[in-house]
């Protein structure tokens, strides 16, 4: 297998976008066994709950209508409002039951999923038409699947039955000993229990059925290595461009950094590898801030600025470095730092002092005391 056949390779598990443009398309993991469980198993708690009412009331728009008079028979508006009356009450009798069966139906499909409209689901497919395709899915691995699906819901069921019946062998044949109405109800009785039984069975291939699909979900969305990056490309846009990008950015950034420069009021250096510039406004400002740092080439540029705008360079490498590894630009110094910029600020004042004529040339600040958690060598 060559490199290129590897890389295509569908060995990655679906990035978010694609699990969410596969649910856009109408593409979710779905169980039909669940919501064939679910409606049988509904449906016969909604028949034996509302199983008495609906009988009862069918009974009496039965004898309501074969019961009618000669009068109501043979008129044909009176007729009218007994067929009436009677789909009235029946289809009123019947509302729990349909609704708990409608209910089944909604909630069998988005247990697994969730609820999904998608319009794309219900565009017509053209391949669905082509017959080669068609053999193809008879013959697939999911098609085998499915059978066994199959087989095992008959299987299921047959056992179910044969236990259930065998369980309740001796109350059936007690039937014939009791009184009519009494083995009425109690049969009726019976075959509801049973076929509960029955159909909650089900949910054994259905308990089955879900992992699957969900197995199967994921495997037909996992993606190729060139799949992720197409992707990423798609979303983010190419990394040639994205690295223009962030090139200017740093360029533009640099720039304004390197303008602030001529407006600081000492610039501190390592003196080789490392470069601060720092500005202190007593009047505005309640601690330094720090408006350039660099290392290496962009230390040496903040060097060569400051001379050309007379800016005071003072050597202090532990500081220098601490100040570069601690502090962001356009922010003020940490606490910690505060006694050692002080000595260097204080010294940049007087001699500024002493230049005017005013004062004697300070000494340049020796031994500044760092705090050791500071540290960076």
């Amino acid at each position: 297998m060559s490199a290129n056949d590897s890389a295509q390779e569908k060995t990655e598990e679906p990035t978010s976008k694609r699990l969410e443009k596969a649910r856009e398309d109408g593409t979710v993991p779905r169980s039909k066994e669940l919501t064939t469980s679910a409606l049988l198993i509904l449906g016969t708690i909604a028949l034996m709950v509302t199983g008495g009412h609906i009988s009862a009331t069918i009974m009496r728009v039965m004898v309501a209508c074969f019961g009618a008079s000669r009068e109501v028979v043979f008129d044909a508006q009176k007729l009218l409002g007994l067929f009436a009356s009677a789909i009235y009450e029946s289809f009123y009798a019947l509302i729990p039951f349909f609704a708990t069966v409608l209910f089944a139906c909604i909630a069998g499909p988005t247990a697994l999923g969730g609820f999904l409209w998608s319009t794309k689901a219900l565009a017509p497919k053209l391949n669905r038409m082509d017959p080669l395709a068609g053999l193809k899915r008879m013959f697939s691995m999911n098609a085998l699947v499915e059978l066994f699906k199959s087989i095992a819901k008959v299987l299921v069921v047959v056992f179910s039955a044969y236990f259930t019946l065998s369980y309740m062998r001796n109350d059936v044949l007690a039937l014939v000993n009791q009184p009519i109405d009494e083995a009425i109800y109690n049969a009726a009785y019976l075959s509801a229990i049973a076929t509960l039984i029955i159909c909650a069975s089900t949910l054994i291939v259905a308990a089955i059925d879900i992992p699957y699909q969900i197995y199967a979900h994921v495997k037909k969305l996992k993606m190729s290595m060139q799949d992720i990056k197409d992707e990423m490309k798609d979303s983010e846009g190419k990394p040639e461009v994205k690295g223009r990008i962030r090139q200017l950015q740093r360029e533009m950034s640099q720039k304004r950094m390197m303008a602030e420069v001529p407006n600081a009021d000492v610039v501190i250096t390592n003196p080789t590898h490392y470069s601060v510039a720092l500005k202190y406004d007593p009047t505005n400002m309640a601690t330094p801030i720090c408006v350039a740092k660099g290392v290496d080439f962009s230390a040496m540029k903040i060097r060569e600025i400051a001379r050309a705008h007379h800016v005071e360079l003072v050597q202090a490498p532990a500081l220098t470095r601490a100040i570069y590894h601690t502090t962001g630009l356009s922010e003020e110094i940490p606490s910690g730092l505060y006694v050692a910029v002080a000595q260097i600020l204080a010294y940049i004042f007087q001699l500024r002092e002493y230049r005017s004529g005013r004062g004697e040339r300070p000494p340049r600040p020796n031994n500044i005391n760092v705090p050791r958690d500071m540290r960076y060598d």
